[in-house]
């Protein structure tokens, strides 16, 4: 099992499927589950904001991270 996986098992399912009551309790996974990707980005964002350090670890991660936000259409 990955995270993505762990992920889904703890938030539960977020895909509508026409049955009121069955549908809010999916909302509320889904407003869950962009609560912690918000974070998540927030995360890499801060990573990002590493990309024009002189120390080359701190200058390759976040150029690995601006790189993502570039590739899913985010810019900084």
């Amino acid at each position: 099992m990955d995270i993505h996986e762990v992920v889904k098992k703890l938030v539960g399912k977020i895909q509508p499927v026409g049955k009121t009551n069955e549908d809010n309790q999916r909302f509320e996974n889904l407003k869950v589950l962009t609560a912690l990707v918000d974070k998540l980005l927030t995360d890499i964002d801060n990573v990002a904001m590493e990309k024009d350090r002189h120390k080359y670890s701190r200058s390759r991660a976040g150029k690995f991270a601006s790189e993502f936000f570039a590739h899913i259409g985010i810019t900084e």
